[in-house]
C-alpha cells in the first residue's frame, strides 16, 4: 500500500475514534442538559407569507385556519376551485382578511410557475411553504395503474420540486424561510397496498435531507426544513382500515395532527413523527434482527389499508381524487 494510502487510513480510522468517543458523547451530554434549560420562546408567524397546497379539505383547510389565526398571510392552493373557495371564505368570516386562493394543479410545473408570479405580482414573496398535497390510493402493487403510479408520483413529488423551484429562490435570496413537506409513517416503513405511496413518501424525505443537508453548510444559514411523518390521519383518505390494537394506535384527528405540525415548524424542528409513540415503534422494528423477529412485530401490531377497490369500483381509477390530504 503507498504511504500516503497508508497515512490516510491511519488518519481516517483516528477520526473515528476521535468521533466516537469524544464528539459523540459531547454532543449526547448538550441534548442531555438541553433538556433541563428553558425552551427558547416559538418564532412568531404573524406577517409571514404562508403557502400552503392542498388547501381544499382536511389538514390543508386547518392549516390554514391556523396560520390565519396565528397572523399569518395565509396563500391557499388547491385544484378544487369550489372546495378552496369555501376554505377562504370560511376564514374570512372568522376575521381574517389576509387569505388567498388560487386553483393550481400542483403536479403541473406551468401551472405552478404562472401562479407563483401571480402571488409574488399580488401578495408578496412567500416565506414559509408548506407541501401539503397528495393522493392515496391503495390497493395492490399490480392492481395500480400506469396512469395512477404516475399520478401519483406527479401529485406527491413532483408538486414539491416544482413548488420548492418556484419559491425557495427568494427564501435564499433574502436568507429568511421555511419549508415544510408532508412525508408520512409510510415514508419510514413498507406497508401493504401502498407500494407506490411508499415511495412517494420515502422520495419526499429523501428530497427534504437532501435540501437541509445543502442549505445547512451554507454560512450563517437561516432557511429552515421540516419533514412530517404523520400515522393515519381521519380525513377520509384512509379506507378500510385494520388496527390490531385500535386503542393504542387508533386514526388520529386532522385538528392534532395540524397543532403538532404548527408547533413543530415554530419551532424549528427538522423531523416530526405524529404521534411520536408511532416512530418510535419504527424505529424498534428497524433495528430488530433476525428479520422474522421484525416480521413477528408487524404482524401482530397491525396498522394496515386493506383494499380500496370495490366490485362496483374495480376498472376505474383513484388517481384524480382532490390532490389534498
Amino acid at each position: 500500500m503507498p504511504e500516503g494510502h497508508v497515512f490516510q487510513t491511519i488518519k481516517a480510522i483516528l477520526h473515528i475514534f476521535y468521533a466516537l468517543f469524544i464528539v459523540v458523547p459531547y454532543y449526547y451530554l448538550e441534548a442531555l442538559v438541553t433538556l433541563f434549560r428553558p425552551k427558547n420562546e416559538p418564532k412568531s408567524v404573524k406577517g409571514e407569507i404562508v403557502l400552503i397546497t392542498g388547501t381544499g379539505h382536511g389538514i390543508g383547510k386547518l392549516l390554514a385556519i391556523k396560520y390565519a389565526q396565528e397572523g399569518a398571510i395565509v396563500v391557499a392552493w388547491d385544484i378544487n376551485e369550489e372546495l378552496n373557495t369555501q376554505t377562504v371564505h370560511h376564514i374570512q368570516k372568522l376575521g381574517y382578511k389576509n387569505i388567498y386562493g388560487y386553483k393550481v394543479d400542483v403536479s403541473n410545473r406551468q401551472n405552478v410557475m404562472e401562479t407563483a408570479e401571480k402571488v409574488r405580482n399580488s401578495v408578496g414573496e412567500v416565506t414559509i411553504l408548506i407541501n401539503n398535497a397528495g393522493i392515496m390510493p391503495h390497493h395492490s402493487f399490480l392492481e395500480h395503474t400506469e396512469a395512477e403510479v404516475r399520478r401519483i408520483m406527479d401529485v406527491n413529488v413532483m408538486a414539491n420540486f416544482w413548488t420548492l423551484q418556484a419559491f425557495l429562490p427568494a427564501m435564499k435570496q433574502n436568507n429568511h424561510g421555511h419549508v415544510v413537506s408532508l412525508s408520512s409513517m409510510a415514508g419510514l416503513v413498507g406497508l401493504k397496498n401502498l407500494v407506490p405511496y411508499n415511495a412517494s413518501k420515502f422520495a419526499v424525505r429523501g428530497l427534504m435531507d437532501g435540501l437541509y443537508e445543502e442549505f445547512r453548510r451554507s454560512p450563517n444559514n437561516n432557511i429552515h426544513f421540516t419533514t412530517v411523518f404523520p400515522y393515519m390521519v381521519d380525513t377520509g383518505l384512509c379506507k378500510n382500515v385494520e388496527i390490531t390494537y385500535s386503542t393504542i394506535f387508533e386514526m388520529m384527528k386532522p385538528e392534532y395532527v395540524v397543532e403538532k405540525l404548527f408547533e413543530a415548524q415554530v419551532n424549528n424542528r427538522r423531523y416530526v413523527s405524529i404521534p411520536k409513540i408511532i416512530g418510535y415503534f419504527i424505529t424498534l422494528k428497524t433495528v430488530f434482527y433476525p428479520e422474522k423477529a421484525a416480521n413477528y412485530f408487524t404482524d401482530n401490531l397491525r396498522t394496515d389499508l386493506l383494499s380500496d377497490i370495490t366490485p362496483e369500483s374495480k376498472g376505474q381509477s383513484n388517481g384524480d381524487q382532490n390532490n389534498s390530504k
